[in-house]
């Protein structure tokens, strides 16, 4: 046996109603959130609400608010998503038509929804809808999305028309994940690997044309090559960050103490949050995190794996998709904080200020938890069956006496 079975049978959740690790990483990702956002967020808040409290109240609301939705979906059986996949795909898109005409806007961006105590993002309901839909579709056409242009081509087109959207806001890194999402549960699927060559390459011409398409998108990219360059300026907001991440060192310069989150570092409690954990925490903190996001991805896609091995399809796919969602999303957000991608507005699932997320991040957790209890469940029955089969076949057998 190798080290990574033993370690694996020796760590294993099998027996357990819920997959442990799942529920650890995210409850701890959530609970280090919440410490980090109060930390961040303390000076801003008592500068414009004279609460220094304020952003780690409403935050602490929205945890609840996600654990609430986690526990709700998970008592929902995955049959009846995927009966209502068409509906969910159609409020999506009706949520971000709306959006740019009625939503909030911030930093130039229209894609919130006020809802008093919370802003909805369009964009964050439209992802899981989408993700719903396009597995139920997957499983009725199968064979057509494995073999065929038209059925590979169709759901692309609909994750087409939302990226059209989402443009619209702009919201280019949510647009990122949808399409991540979308070519990842094709490819689970069986799609052929040459298709996505040929669609990779469409997708960087088309990812060249809108970079270069406006001069604030070019200034973007110029500042993340080069952020030195104009760091009082367009590469401001790189450069405390990159500060951030050289202050904290090894073991960080301790909980509370950052420096950059004293207004030096824009939305240091929303965006740019990794960085002042990085900055207190130092680097065992900011591998800490990214460990805990490979574990909950690792654990989404091996309940997904499972779920396929059991024959449901659609289980299986919907978690593929919110896996590299969480994957994406994670990575694109961590890459921003780092200098590894031009900065965009992406918050860090389970950790970041802001209730959409948070509540959207809490009913997908809860849906990979629903699939993996209806999957242990399944298991459960098929192996107390095979029990009671071998049971009957070694029963003496007591039909009665014969007598000639």
């Amino acid at each position: 046996m190798s080290l990574l079975s033993r370690l694996e049978h020796r760590f294993s959740t099998r027996d357990q109603l819920l997959d442990g690790w799942l529920m650890l990483a995210a409850l701890t990702l959530a609970a280090l959130g919440w410490v980090m956002v109060t930390s961040a967020s303390t000076e801003v808040a008592a500068s414009s609400t004279g609460n220094p409290y304020y952003y780690s109240i409403r935050h602490g609301i929205y945890i609840v608010l996600g654990f609430i939705a986690c526990m709700v979906v998970m008592r929902v059986p995955m049959s009846w998503w995927r009966a209502n996949g068409p509906t969910f795909f159609l409020v999506g898109l009706i949520l971000l038509v709306v959006t740019p005409v009625m939503g909030h806007s911030v930093n130039g961006a229209r894609r919130w929804i006020p809802l008093g105590i919370i802003n909805l993002q369009s964009s964050e309901v439209a992802k899981i809808c989408l993700v719903v839909y396009l597995a139920g579709y997957m499983v009725r056409h199968i064979e057509r999305v494995r073999n065929t242009w038209g059925g590979f081509g169709l759901p692309l087109l609909l994750v087409f028309l939302q990226g059209v959207l989402l443009i619209m806001e702009p919201d280019y890194g949510s647009t990122v994940v949808v399409l991540s999402a979308a070519m990842g549960m094709l490819l689970m699927a069986g799609v052929k690997l040459w298709r996505f060559a040929l669609l990779s390459g469409g997708v960087i011409v088309l990812g060249v044309f809108v970079a270069f398409a406006e001069p604030y998108r070019v200034q973007r990219i110029t500042s993340y090559l080069d952020p030195w360059a104009n760091q009082y300026a367009s590469g401001y907001q790189l450069t405390q960050a990159l500060i951030a991440f050289g202050r904290g060192g090894w073991t960080g310069t301790g909980l509370g103490n950052s420096i950059q989150k004293l207004f030096f570092l824009p939305e240091a409690h929303t965006d740019f949050v990794y960085s002042v954990l990085a900055e207190e925490l130092g680097l065992i903190g900011a591998v800490g995190v990214v460990v805990l996001f490979a574990i909950l991805v690792y654990r989404a896609f091996r309940i997904g794996r499972t779920a396929e091995l059991t024959g449901r399809l659609f289980s299986a796919f919907v978690c593929y998709g919110l896996a590299v969602i969480f994957g994406a999303q994670a990575f694109i957000n961590l890459a921003v904080n780092t200098g590894m991608l031009p900065t965009k507005g992406l918050t860090l699932p389970l950790v970041s200020y802001g209730g959409s997320s948070m509540l959207i991040s809490g009913v997908m957790v809860g849906l990979l938890l629903r699939v993996d209890g209806e999957t242990r469940a399944f298991l459960n029955a098929s192996r107390q069956g095979r029990k009671r089969r071998e049971r009957d076949d070694h029963r003496p057998f007591s039909g009665g006496d014969h007598h000639v």
